[in-house]
């Protein structure tokens, strides 16, 4: 390989070399040794090239926040940029678009000025935005409680427990507490959603590109993530094990009455009520409710929220009752496969998100199971 290609080289390039021809020297002769040993000093000189134009990006980003115009020299402290600001720069950016075709890091290590909490790359602020809207917008999802605990996330719960009682004094001792305590054990896995697109598609901006894979790919991530939710709260036992938080069931089909009866099953500790169900279960309250002329509203007050994956029946608690837990923070991450569907002039992108979701809450949700008393 000549020192001209070589010096075309990106960070990514520079080390797949590298690594090639430290394998291909347990085999080769004098001669082919030296032609690498010129190769190694051409990778070492385009790496440091690399790093020099890294650093002078840097610098002109830290000079383009401080006031277009301003010299270096005219400042009068040295102070550095923090990663927040350079998160916001063009040249972070694009940096952070090519980790995301790429998954190599280097260059977006290279601009940051402080170290990475939890050892993770930092978004783009807007990106950063644009996760926080879809958290926001989805309405169960952004009422669960939310964890960032690397690993499983064990949360510990009271299965039973006898009431305290009044000592007369005099009187007989009291019995000793009986408490019966369980763990949830939230597990993580990957919640993925994957697209194709044409090279000529992906050829704009850095900005341009990740808003439309965060756009495209993070909403519906997000609500699969709710619908796992949902899913869970329904899936739950109706009694609570030592590993499972129990949800109380109300048969019957949806209507006022059966709302009210779902209300009575939860504790003090379900503050911020909401009622779940599909459009037409909705619809079929609302219109019951304006046929028999109710002077009331027949979900006493209860946040009305659509999921149609809940097919048959409602669900009626605090979703704060359901604990996600995203070890790899909010983020989706990112993998482009170029070389699958090549021939076609179409990439395979797949966004992952790793997350656990379990009922936490105790007396937290009751369900209305849809099917009438037999």
């Amino acid at each position: 390989m000549t020192k001209d290609e070589i010096m075309l080289f990106g960070y990514e390039e520079i080390e797949t070399r590298r690594s090639e021809i430290v394998k291909e020297l347990e085999t080769a002769d004098a001669e082919t040794i030296e032609k690498f040993n010129v190769e190694l000093d051409a990778l070492e000189e385009r790496k440091a090239a690399l790093d020099l134009e890294v650093e002078e990006k840097r610098k002109a980003a830290e000079a383009v926040a401080l006031g277009a115009g301003k010299k270096i020299e005219e400042r009068k402290d040295d102070k550095k940029m923090s990663n927040l600001e350079i998160r916001n720069t063009p040249e972070y950016i694009s940096a952070y678009a090519k980790y995301i075709k790429t998954g190599k890091d280097a260059e977006c290590r290279a601009l940051l000025t402080e170290a990475v909490e939890g050892g993770y790359v930092p978004v783009p602020e807007f990106v950063e935005n644009a996760i926080q809207t879809a958290w926001d917008n989805d309405e169960i999802f952004s009422r669960l409680s939310k964890t960032f605990v690397p690993g499983n996330d064990k949360v510990g719960f009271e299965v039973s427990a006898t009431p305290a009682a009044i000592h007369v004094e005099g009187g007989e001792d009291i019995d000793e507490e009986t408490l019966v305590l369980g763990i949830v054990d939230i597990v993580p896995d990957y919640i993925k959603k994957w697209i194709t697109c044409s090279d000529k598609a992906l050829a704009v901006g850095p900005s341009a590109l990740l808003a439309y894979l965060y756009d495209e790919i993070e909403y519906q991530i997000v609500k699969l993530a709710a619908d796992t939710a949902v899913a869970k709260i329904l899936a739950a036992p109706t009694t609570s094990t030592t590993s499972a938080v129990g949800v109380a069931q109300v048969s019957g089909d949806v209507s006022a009455a059966t709302i009210l009866q779902a209300i009575g099953e939860l504790g003090g500790n379900a503050r911020n009520r909401v009622f779940i169900a599909s459009g037409s279960t909705i619809a079929a309250v609302r219109g019951a409710a304006l046929l028999a002329n109710y002077a009331f509203d027949p979900f006493f007050g209860l946040t009305v929220i659509q999921n149609d994956t809940v097919t048959d029946g409602a669900i009626v608690g605090d979703l704060a009752g359901v604990r996600a837990n995203l070890p790899e923070g909010g983020a989706v991450r990112f993998i482009f496969d170029e070389l699958s569907l090549a021939e076609k002039d179409l990439i395979k992108i797949v966004g992952k998100m790793l997350v656990g979701i379990e009922v936490i809450g105790p007396k937290m949700f009751a369900v209305i199971t849809g099917e009438s008393e037999s």
